[in-house]
């Protein structure tokens, strides 16, 4: 399937979607499809789903539609592209894979194995020093080198099952990876594949009972029921072709997770504590994501264009700018409701959605930051999996999920947080209280008011640093606002560098969150850091804070100054001693993005 016609040994495209527009019109140019605006749509599909960018420089964009007349594959090389990969490395060999709707598992089989052959180091290696087309097709065409058995047999018998989107590359991909370390380990292994094709070499009710555990390399749905009882370790697909021995190994320690089957069809995994905390928050701040990054951005465009003036701050005033301004001030408004809710959906599932959404925006009104959001959306998960397992009589069962767990579990996470408003509210005042007691322009003040600034991003600590750097502006103290000016912006910018210094520490959505961080930053936005923090705030906000206060002190030391009620290199024009200000965001903003990064080492050790 792979022709000399297909092979493009030097690809001219410098971006992603540039590739896959090269890429296609090779195919098109050889006669493989029917319609090439209509196959690019379906790649640029598969691509939003998660990226096909793999390890070591190698990209599988694939797709399957009826816009293809026949198998094939079209092969590029390239200096490099940011192809959103794995390993956050540029990706410099790809393999186009074009399958009909109508493909026949043979078809589907041929293809698996051309990709399959790229688990192979010394293949990839000829691939990037190949000379000519004829030269490229000959290292793909040689029998691929048999896996030898290892002479020591290993206890324990792993089943996997291994499953994408399109079920085409990663699906075959994954599978071989695993099969091959199994011989390597010499354990036994058997995987199956839910493929384009349907499900090949299917688990067996023995298979399964005998298995000492269960690995499933899945971004679909598949069959989980089959496995209750037993333990069961779950990754995306990716996971499966990357780290293989991992998987393998963690499962023959028996570190899965048991599988339990609910009665009504329901299905969950039962974890332990540590896992499930990360999992149901790891769900609230995915979902969040997307409006922290429209939302941050459409406020960063409006104040930059409209800037920043002494004594008002931000001044937008220009009708489409503050359009814009509305529109990013609306996303950000959800965000807190966003995490709060999808996180009690991951524990309670749909019935928790509600009082997850109800407590997030509840969590605003009170001003408890995404801190409280999270507090409400634990609750409130925790709340309706409870008011779940209620035992009622059969006519109440059918409006359990619609009504009654709703309606009880969001007037009693309502509860929850009308008593959580007052405390903060008082702890508010007394902190304002206590700020007042200190002597303007202090190192200590600095510290503290950059530490409180970074603490919460936007939360009742954040607000209470920020209103009292205000609240001197209009006491003609602006060497107070100065210090919390280069903190506001140094969390974002912070974890920006964070995940371009580490790419390999943060998973594909955060290193595109951590671009919008920085551009945030740079217009003082600190909620930019916000989805780094509730993912990870055991090493994030330390990091930050440290960073923040580290630059707010150095802010003191200047005597840097700050007219307006904002901060981040925006407010430049209108503050005093620039270059020390410049210095105090660089030096903070480093010394959280290395710490970050250090502690994240630590954490995969």
């Amino acid at each position: 399937m792979l022709e000399k016609k297909y092979i493009k040994l030097k690809l001219t495209g410098e971006t992603k979607d540039e590739i896959l527009q090269e890429l296609v019109d090779v195919l098109d140019n050889g006669g493989a499809l029917e319609n090439k605006d209509e196959f690019l749509k379906v790649v640029k599909a598969r691509e939003a789903t998660s990226s096909t960018g793999l390890e070591e420089g190698i990209a599988i964009p694939h797709g399957k539609t009826k816009a293809v007349k026949k198998p094939a594959v079209a092969f590029g090389r390239s200096e490099g592209v940011d192809f959103n990969s794995l390993d956050g490395e540029p990706s410099k060999l790809f393999f186009m894979i074009a399958a009909p709707e109508d493909a026949t598992d043979s078809h589907i089989e041929t293809l698996s194995k051309l990709t399959n052959k790229l688990l192979d180091d010394e293949v990839r290696e000829k691939l990037e020093n190949a000379k000519t087309e004829d030269e490229i097709l000959n290292i793909l065409n040689e029998e691929k080198k048999e896996i030898i058995n290892s002479s020591e047999k290993r206890d324990g018998y792993v089943v996997a099952v291994t499953a994408c989107p399109v079920g085409i590359a990663h699906t075959y991909m994954a599978a071989d990876s695993l099969v091959n370390k199994g011989k390597e380990l010499g354990v036994e292994i058997k995987v199956e594949t839910n493929g384009s094709v349907g499900v090949k070499n299917e688990l067996t009710a023995e298979d399964i009972k005998r298995a000492t555990g269960v690995i499933v390399a899945a971004d679909k749905t598949i069959d989980m029921d089959r496995f209750a009882g037993k333990k069961v370790i779950q990754v995306p697909v990716k996971q499966a072709i990357r780290a293989p021995k991992e998987l393998i190994e963690k499962t023959l320690n028996g570190e899965g997770e048991i599988y339990k089957s609910s009665s009504n069809g329901k299905k969950e995994i039962q974890k332990n504590e540590k896992t499930g905390i990360y999992k149901h928050l790891m769900n609230g701040v995915s979902h969040m994501l997307p409006l922290v990054v429209c939302g941050g951005v459409l406020i960063a465009l409006s104040i930059a264009l409209s800037g920043i003036k002494a004594g008002s701050g931000a001044d937008v005033t220009n009708p489409f700018f503050k359009s814009m301004l509305d529109l990013g001030v609306a996303a950000f408004g959800l965000m807190i409701p966003i995490l709060s809710g999808y996180i009690a959906m991951s524990i309670a599932d749909r019935p928790g959605l509600a009082p997850g959404l109800v407590g997030g925006a509840l969590a605003n009104t009170v001003g408890a930051g995404f801190l409280g959001g999270m507090v409400a959306g634990f609750a409130a998960g925790y709340i309706a999996k409870w008011v779940k397992s209620w035992n009622v009589p059969e006519g109440l069962k059918p409006i359990m999920p619609i009504f009654v767990i709703p309606l009880v579990s969001t007037s009693l996470v309502g509860v929850i947080m009308y008593f959580i408003g007052a405390p903060i509210s008082g702890f508010m005042n007394m902190l304002t209280d206590v700020l007042k007691g200190m002597e303007a322009g202090s190192v200590f003040l600095a510290l503290i008011l950059g530490c409180m600034i970074s603490f919460d991003m936007g939360g009742p600590i954040n607000k209470v640093a920020f209103l009292f750097g205000s609240a001197m502006i209009t006491q003609g103290v602006p060497t107070v606002m100065g210090p919390i000016a280069v903190a506001i912006c140094i969390p974002p910018i912070g974890m920006g560098i964070a995940t371009m210094m580490a790419p390999k520490n943060y998973e594909v959505g955060e290193r595109e969150a951590g671009k919008a961080a920085f551009a945030m930053g740079l217009i003082g936005i600190t909620e930019g850091a916000i989805p780094f923090a509730a993912a990870d705030p055991f090493r994030v906000i330390p990091s930050i804070m440290v960073g923040s206060g580290v630059g707010a002190v150095i802010a003191a030391i200047g005597k840097v100054a700050d007219h307006a009620p904002h901060g981040g290199p925006i407010v430049l024009p209108v503050v005093d001693n620039k270059l020390m200000f410049i210095i105090a965001i660089v030096v903070g903003s480093l010394i959280s993005a290395i710490m970050v990064n250090i502690l994240k080492k630590f954490k995969k050790q």
